[in-house]
């Protein structure tokens, strides 16, 4: 009966598959150049993270303290007052294109204190504060778009390094069956998961890099338009007092 019994169980592991391998076993076990690609995406990804953090904290803040200033701005009758309190407000856009163009009237009423009303003409007027207000959102908008380009070609490319360690795997895949001369699923099992893998790493990757990108262009166009109208206020209310 013992002897039955041992028999049974010695058959039974025998017989038992072998335990299936993880995830981490199978990237320990990738070849070189998959492995050069999951790095590759690692670091894309990581990078794409901080970006994506550093891009939504900067674009909160700008949103906050654009707020806050509009509330100034249209609550204080004295432009001083204004440009002192926005120095409190430096990252927010509106605040800067305020200051440019508050900055670049103080040049013509100086100018017109030591000669004359006529040289306001001479120099432009409200041409020259239109310009200063225009360089100011460039400059402005520009800033909100810096990292943006990044996001973009991790979005675009991520998935297509993926692509190119999958290739690579079943390239792999098909020299190993050549090798063994069969096609037996244990010849290409492991090149297969490798490959599917990447494949899946590079999607990951690539897409919350996208959708960030679309997200932070979006807000940006928002705050791009809060400076325009911002900007427009200005022009009428410094055309009413100071361009007679």
């Amino acid at each position: 009966m013992l002897e039955t019994m041992w028999v049974q169980l010695v058959t039974a592991q025998a017989a038992s598959p072998e335990k299936a391998r993880g995830v981490v076993e199978i990237l320990l076990d990738a070849d070189g150049v998959v492995t050069a690609v999951l790095v590759v995406l690692t670091i894309m990804s990581l990078l794409s993270w901080y970006v994506i953090g550093y891009k939504a904290l900067y674009l909160r803040r700008a949103s906050v303290e654009s707020s806050r200033f509009l509330e100034t701005f249209w609550q204080s009758k004295r432009l001083d007052a204004i440009y002192q309190s926005a120095e409190q407000f430096s990252r927010s856009p509106v605040s800067q294109v305020f200051k440019a163009g508050y900055i670049e009237l103080s040049k013509l009423k100086n100018v017109e204190g030591e000669e004359t009303g006529t040289m306001k003409t001479q120099l432009g007027g409200i041409e020259n504060v239109e310009r200063a207000l225009r360089r100011a959102m460039t400059t402005e908008t520009t800033e909100l778009e810096s990292l943006l380009p990044f996001l973009a070609t991790v979005g675009s490319n991520a998935v297509f390094v993926g692509l190119f360690g999958t290739v690579w795997g079943i390239m792999v895949a098909f020299v190993n069956i050549e090798a063994a001369g069969a096609a037996g699923i244990d010849v290409v099992a492991g090149p297969i998961a490798e490959a599917l893998i990447v494949t899946a790493f590079g999607l990951v990757t690539a897409i919350p890099a996208g959708a960030a990108y679309n997200f932070f262009t979006s807000r940006i166009r928002v705050v791009g338009s809060e400076m325009d109208n911002f900007s427009n206020d200005f022009l009428n209310i410094v055309k009413r007092h100071f361009f007679k």
